[in-house]
């Protein structure tokens, strides 16, 4: 094990002493194509932190269904809308996920074309068949993209502000130079998504539309004002077919040179006269509110024309929000590190016009006042790092998503807080009501920018909404039944773990008889628990098992994105009990052990799109969020040492300085999030705990500038390819023996250092006393 170990990490986790010479700029250290190829579903175009805009290229039109029925497992590739080394690009649109594992967005697509009109995005295969383009010389950086496109001979660059996107294209010599807009494109697109667009040209230089789209999003509505640096000379559309009602707008060409123009298939071309090396540029303004909301945006944040400077702003918003951390280390781990981060704050996304105004939940338009609106809560997910990430490094921030997740449960007619939230949109996704650990996460970390009582009532509302999948069972069983309920295992696993989260914001308000109820919901994972198997099981409505049962199967089993295997841990507020049904901390050790060790059969990712074996280390799946905490759970078996092993490995192999190297779905940025929580030398293992159980550092220095101004110093002096293990540990000077570090502790600030050696020093962080809190056994 150990030399397995030490070959991974002499590549990519051990830093060499610092370097004189001028400071490195962090965004010099990122490179947007990691994760662009495979599961990591991440896009290399042009935005800011938490922009609205992300405008980047597309590289394919896969639909998500030809007959309307059937589900294309092709689609899955382009939730980002881009596959690097794809051969050719269809064009550059303006909204984009981050990293997830189901798609929507796409929006307002734009390609420049030379030659004969086309407005069909054609077929990959077959170049010249549409405007799509072969390409060459991509180019990304922090708030910039670039390439060349081969076929009509154009160089494409792309920056962004945050409601902006600014493209500049330079065009050869000719007379058919044209810029295509489709307002039919989309990314997880299907036959009827687009249900209706709208353009009104408003002068030879300034085009306002709308598009309203069905999607995972299915009643959402987006404005945009576009405005060119050179008047077009002419401009139409080919692909809206004539209606059975045309009214009385055959009075105009709707073709060319018309007024306005609406309907669901929407493709429009403005027409230039081009001199060689001649560039036009083109901005685009969104707004959720309306297309004066787009307008004003759009002369807010670029009233010009200066590329260049909206891209050096870019840059410089970036560089201001890396520089909260300064990790040394070679290159390599720089730009694996600076990656991390960077992906770690693409989202969730800010969700309002500059003058403060969004569209709600309820399809309203409200005011944000004293908070900025963000959206994209992609909560199963990002509840485990992410958000816990904000707390620490972004405390203000995060008070902003709490308050916009508290705007959304107001505006809501169920009620509830965001499950899995985009664009003003409630989706649905996944299992759980996670919203209430990012809120009860914050509050237990002193956060005060939102009202207590508040969040309380939201969270307390979410958690006894009996009409909600598999509730009104769980309250009524003591455990989602599996009869009707897919996922029935899982789903009890999360709502125990989120009625935890409540019971400590109880705890936090003095509120004793809530915390009771929450904390005896929170033991309901327990009744899932086969002595038999020793395992976490599906159970039915009369207390009898789902049959058959296969603890390495994914599928049919009771369980969402994982095995029995897996979920069996997926109690990160009830460790202690775990280690006791295990049978004690020396068989739960052994237990965790094997998980890691255990060969998994190709027939068990037959039909799993989301995971493959680059994600998996034994039967541990890195690449599904449930998992995510249990390489930590071996400081509950008194071997914290095997922790140290275990995240080293998932350090160096499942993340790598390549276009494929995220093992899986970054989902928003929680895989990146594990890795700079990881990288720093611990992880938040049960968020509303306060608490960071401690893994090993990636780096011999580690600087974070807090928000409240003090600085917090990591330190592992002696950290190499030898000196693996953690010794001891200094909290400002003092000796530090529990497996954990507290949330007050670090906000203070300081320095903490790792006092590495070549072997496990099997009594740290063991001592009675010493283990981070967990749920009572009884």
């Amino acid at each position: 094990m150990r030399a397995m170990l030490l070959a991974l990490l002499l590549s990519c986790a051990f830093t060499p002493a610092q370097t004189s010479g001028p400071p490195e700029r962090r965004v010099d250290s990122v490179d947007p194509f990691i994760g662009t190829k495979g599961m990591g579903h991440c896009y290399p175009g042009a935005t800011v932190p938490f922009g609205f805009v992300q405008l980047s290229p597309d590289t394919d039109t896969a639909k998500y269904s030809l007959d309307g029925k059937t589900y294309r497992k092709e689609v899955y590739r382009y939730c980002a809308g881009y596959q690097h080394g794809d051969p050719t690009i269809v064009g550059f649109s303006h909204t984009h996920l981050h990293g997830t594992g189901h798609s929507d967005l796409g929006d307002f697509l734009v390609m420049p074309t030379v030659g004969p009109l086309r407005l069909e995005p054609g077929k990959a295969d077959r170049p010249g068949s549409g405007y799509r383009s072969r390409y060459r010389d991509e180019v990304a950086r922090p708030g910039y993209y670039a390439v060349q496109l081969t076929d009509p001979g154009v160089k494409a660059e792309l920056t962004a502000t945050s409601r902006v996107g600014l493209h500049r294209y330079t065009f050869p010599r000719s007379a058919e130079s044209r810029l295509v807009l489709d307002l039919v494109h989309a990314i997880y697109d299907y036959e009827g998504k687009v249900l209706w667009s709208r353009v009104q040209v408003k002068g030879p230089d300034l085009v306002v539309g709308t598009r309203h789209t069905r999607g995972w999003a299915r009643d959402r509505h987006l404005y945009f004002a576009m405005s060119f640096s050179k008047p077009f000379k002419a401009y139409g559309q080919q692909g809206e077919p004539a209606s059975v009602y045309r009214g009385f707008w055959r009075k105009w060409d709707q073709t060319r040179n018309f007024p306005e123009m609406a309907g669901t298939r929407l493709r429009l071309h403005f027409d230039f006269d081009t001199e060689e090396g001649e560039t036009v540029l083109v901005k685009m303004g969104l707004s959720a509110v309306s297309e004066e909301g787009a307008l004003a945006n759009l002369r807010a944040e670029v009233p010009g024309w200066d590329f260049d400077g909206v891209a050096a702003a870019a840059s410089a918003a970036w560089e201001k929000e890396l520089s909260r951390i300064d990790f040394a280390g070679t290159a390599s781990q720089r730009r694996t590190f600076y990656t991390a981060f960077y992906h770690s704050l693409l989202g969730p996304v800010e969700f309002q016009d500059v003058d403060g105004r969004y569209r709600g939940v309820d399809g309203a338009v409200h005011e944000a006042r004293g908070f900025t609106n963000h959206t994209v809560f992609s909560l199963w997910d990002t509840h485990r790092a992410l958000h816990p990430l904000y707390t620490l490094i972004q405390p203000r921030r995060a008070g902003d998503m709490v308050q916009s997740m508290l705007a959304h449960y107001d505006q809501t007619p169920w009620k509830m807080l965001p499950v899995w939230s985009h664009h003003g949109q409630e989706n649905w996704c996944m299992t759980g009501y996670h919203a209430v650990s990012v809120l009860a996460d914050a509050w237990t970390k002193g956060l005060r920018g939102f009202d207590g009582e508040r969040a309380f009532a939201a969270m307390k509302a979410t958690a006894t909404k009996s009409e909600f999948e598999g509730l009104g069972d769980y309250l009524k069983f003591g455990w989602v039944p599996d009869e009707g309920n897919d996922a029935s295992a899982s789903k009890t696993l999360e709502y125990a773990y989120d009625d935890w989260a409540i019971a400590q914001m109880a705890r936090a308000l003095g509120k004793p008889a809530e915390e009771a109820e929450f904390l005896r919901r929170a033991r309901s994972g327990r009744a899932l628990w086969d002595p038999k198997t020793g395992f976490v099981r599906a159970r039915k409505r009369d207390g009898s098992w789902r049959e058959p049962f296969d603890p390495l199967q994914t599928h049919d089993q009771g369980y969402i994105e994982g095995n029995a295997w897996n979920y069996t841990l997926a109690m990160p507020h009830d460790a202690a009990w775990l280690v006791k049904q295990a049978g004690g901390p020396a068989a739960f050790g052994r237990r965790l052990d094997q998980l890691f060790t255990m060969p998994l059969d190709d027939r068990f990712f037959a039909g799993t799109e989301d995971l493959g074996r680059v994600s998996m280390m034994g039967t541990y799946a890195h690449g599904n969020e449930p998992s995510h905490h249990v390489p930590y759970l071996y400081a509950w078996a008194g071997q914290p040492w095997k922790t140290q092993e275990r995240v080293r490995a998932i350090l160096g192999q499942m993340y790598q300085d390549r276009p494929d190297g995220l093992c899986g779905n970054d989902d928003v940025g929680q895989l990146s999030a594990w890795y700079l929580f990881s990288a720093l030398g611990f992880y938040p293992v049960a968020p509303g705990s306060g608490q960071y159980v401690i893994g090993a550092p990636a780096s011999r220095e580690v600087a974070i500038a807090l928000e409240n101004g003090r600085r917090l110093l990591l330190r592992a002096p002696r950290l190499d390819a030898e000196n693996l293990y953690i010794q001891g540990i200094t909290l400002n000077g003092q000796p530090w023996d529990k497996a954990y570090f507290r949330h007050a502790d670090l906000v203070r600030g300081g320095e903490i250092v790792y006092h590495m050696g070549p072997r496990p020093n099997k009594a740290w962080g063991t001592a009675p006393g010493s283990l981070p809190d967990s749920l009572p056994l009884e």
